[in-house]
């Protein structure tokens, strides 16, 4: 998989064409054809961290498809504390508002080390509008966000600070192959879950000492699946 750094990304051009994963992306309906008529770059590129995607407000003038690693969409409550409201993963594609709105609604941040594609606003709604298929692909990713909101919304804000917590890391593995995961700071979870950095904290603690976590390597965490389920549903 071809990787560019960011200086390079934003001068440069992604290879769509040949991307090893435009299969499970946004634009794996388009036929080799419809590349041709795209003249402006999609950048591909990579962030470390703690790296801004966008601010809620700024100009929405790119949409953006995650390759690998983890992004997290913030609101800001009235009191200045912060609500991660969504995270996204692979093949995620982030700013689907900028097809009807002027300015994007969330803060998007790094978690981990990941790699995007940048893609200019003007090009995906043409290029939908010509092909029906991006059109279908386009609507469907917007019902995953729908859906994925309501998931945090009913499964990760209700209940006691050990059913948030099961249910958070049940979720980070859903997906995946093993039944491993790196967790995010505590701050961040408790973000997520709408609970305090300290009960956050206590509740992962209380899970390693159950063996309900299993450190295999540094942050990376074997997850007890049957007993985190009892949890979750109890």
């Amino acid at each position: 998989m071809k990787t560019v750094s960011l200086k390079e990304a934003w001068e440069g051009e992604a290879d769509c064409v040949n991307c090893a994963i435009r299969t499970t992306v946004l634009f794996a309906g388009l036929r080799e054809g419809d590349f041709e008529r795209i003249h402006k770059p999609i950048d591909q590129f990579t962030l470390p961290p703690g790296s801004v995607l966008y601010r809620c407000g700024d100009g929405a003038d790119f949409m953006f498809t995650v390759r690998t690693g983890v992004v997290k969409l913030v609101q800001y409550l009235p009191d200045g504390s912060q609500r991660i409201v969504r995270l996204a993963r692979a093949t995620d594609v982030l700013g689907l508002e900028s097809l009807l709105e002027k300015r994007y609604q969330h803060d998007a941040i790094v978690l981990q080390p990941t790699e995007v594609c940048r893609l200019p606003v003007d090009v995906v709604k043409r290029l939908g509008g010509e092909n029906p298929a991006l059109y279908e692909e386009l609507m469907s990713r917007w019902q995953r966000a729908l859906s994925e909101a309501d998931a945090w919304l009913t499964e990760l804000s209700t209940g006691a600070a050990k059913q948030r917590v099961a249910r958070l890391l049940l979720r980070l593995v859903r997906d995946e192959e093993a039944s491993e995961c790196d967790l995010f700071s505590r701050e961040d979870m408790g973000s997520m879950l709408g609970i305090t950095t300290e009960t956050t904290s206590r509740t992962i603690a209380e899970f390693k000492r159950k063996s309900l976590l299993v450190e295999t390597h540094p942050n990376r965490f074997l997850l007890d699946i049957r007993n985190l389920e009892h949890i979750a549903a109890h």
